[in-house]
């Protein structure tokens, strides 16, 4: 039986990366994405050349129709999944605490909390052996700002990546049984155009002399930690997780 994730968010950066690398390693993989079609079937052509089985799905994973949408997507075309990747997020432009609004912060934690929850949810659903599943792996994408705290630029997103860390923890305690493994990946400082949501598409190259490493990540090195959780090499992990922060 061919191996199927979902890769939310899977159209540039990281998730690209990711979905990339998983088709290298057998996966049928369903590239979703919210806008950029474009850049999502760009993905799904380049996998389909190599030899690989790929879908793009459009849905907002925010919301909870979307996120139905998505998993029921996924079973028609490709079947159950056995992988989630929970890479979807969003980032808005610098700003202190005191200067944040309510909707902004809502915005936030819809992309970032409440879309890796409920696709989390549907995961769980079609993966547990107690629903006749046959188990699987959850990769969540998180931040060192999670640990870090990103004063005087996002807290509100370094907060929303802390929500994803207690998931993280929780959800792999509770499914641990049912043959699910649940982990996470916590880059950081890495160059994708997340940054250039963030108002500093040049913000890796500013801070990088300040690192261990004295560089930025690229998205690859992430996707290689994401499907090694995935994998059955890390068979025995759940509840932790890979930082990827240059040492920060």
């Amino acid at each position: 039986m061919e191996k199927v994730v979902i890769v939310t968010g899977g159209g540039r950066g990281i998730g690209a990366a990711t979905a990339l690398l998983c088709a290298n390693q057998g996966y049928a993989v369903c590239v979703n994405y919210k806008n950029n079609k474009e850049a999502a079937d760009a993905v799904v052509e380049r996998i389909r050349s190599e030899g690989g089985h790929a879908i793009a799905v459009a849905a907002d994973v925010s919301l909870e129709s979307g996120v139905r949408e998505l998993f029921e997507t996924v079973d028609d075309k490709l079947g159950k999944i056995s992988a989630l990747v929970n890479n979807a997020g969003i980032l808005e432009r610098q700003i202190r605490v005191e200067d944040i609004d309510a909707e902004r912060l809502r915005r936030i934690l819809s992309a970032n909390v409440v879309g890796p929850f409920l696709c989390a949810r549907e995961a769980v659903r079609r993966m547990s052996k107690n629903r006749g599943g046959q188990g699987g792996a959850i990769v969540n994408v998180s931040s060192a700002a999670s640990r870090l705290g990103s004063a005087g630029e996002y807290v509100d997103y370094a907060a929303s990546k802390g929500a994803i860390d207690t998931l993280t923890i929780g959800l792999s305690q509770e499914v641990a049984g049912e043959g699910i493994r649940v982990n996470a990946v916590r880059p950081a400082f890495i160059y994708t155009d997340m940054h250039s949501d963030g108002g500093e598409p040049g913000r890796v190259d500013r801070i990088k002399t300040s690192l261990p490493m004295k560089r930025g990540g690229c998205p690859e090195e992430v996707a290689n930690a994401i499907v090694w959780l995935l994998s059955e090499k890390a068979s025995y992990a759940t509840g932790t997780f890979i930082d990827l922060a240059g040492g920060k």
